[in-house]
């Protein structure tokens, strides 16, 4: 029975790792202006402050940071603050994969249409973290610091010209 457990574990650590590696080298931009940090941490020490659509070039990956090469600098970027031109191409005959999403999503029936695919994971905390945890008074500060009043929230839509949109709540969560 062990022996069986080996190859099995085998395939699910390849299955795993080998989109990581596969997506090394890849190229992207910052979709907001962002800080590279030194390491995968929010209070790591910051390396340089990236514009946004800055060039970056994929190095490593790692829970929510990706660490990137970017004007000549290496250091970590929050996963959410990239983007990526990767395309799926969805084929009218295809009935599996990615362009099986994409046709589910309305890219399907054309070679020529093309719809971009990104997805992340990010584990939760974990027990141990939550426990080990200590407050931060400055980036509470900080994080107060983004809040804005109601007025304000309105004129940032109004001048993004965003429209009110009503989304009924799931049956799985009513």
């Amino acid at each position: 029975m062990a022996a069986m457990r080996f190859p099995l574990l085998a395939a699910s650590i390849v299955a795993i790792l080998l989109p990581w590696a596969a997506r090394a080298d890849e190229q992207g931009f910052t979709n907001r202006a962002t800080e590279l940090k030194e390491r995968g941490a929010a209070d790591a020490a910051t390396v340089a402050n990236l514009p946004e659509n800055t060039p970056v070039k994929v190095l490593a990956r790692g829970g929510g940071w990706t660490q990137v090469e970017a004007g000549g600098k290496t250091g970590w970027v929050r996963v959410f603050h990239l983007r990526f031109p990767s395309t799926v191409e969805g084929a009218a005959d295809s009935g599996a994969g990615l362009a099986s999403i994409g046709s589910a999503l309305g890219f399907g029936g054309s070679s020529n249409r093309k719809a971009t695919l990104a997805t992340t994971g990010i584990r939760g905390l974990s027990p141990e973290d939550l426990k080990n945890a200590s407050p931060n008074p400055a980036e509470l500060e900080k994080l107060h610091s983004y809040r804005v009043d109601k007025g304000a929230a309105e004129r940032f839509a109004r001048e993004a010209k965003l429209a009110a949109v009503k989304i009924d709540t799931p049956e799985a969560i009513r």
